[in-house]
């Protein structure tokens, strides 16, 4: 009588860390995805202010002539 009892309990307790394991799974990918777009915004914000500093030297340059 105690071995399908263990059985079915090892097999709860299993198929408890195999959720674990997902979960974790799922959490990393976010957080990898997440990263990848905050470096994507960060890379969209310095071409803009690349350009932003382009157009202020130019101005300043024209100014001068």
């Amino acid at each position: 009588m105690r071995l399908p009892i263990a059985i079915a309990v090892a097999l709860m307790l299993a198929g408890c860390g195999m959720e674990t394991a997902s979960t974790a799974a799922t959490a990393a990918s976010l957080k990898k995805q997440e990263m990848e777009q905050g470096q994507k915004t960060m890379q969209q914000a310095q071409q803009r202010i690349d350009g932003a500093m382009q157009q202020l030297q130019d101005r300043a340059a024209s100014a001068d002539k």
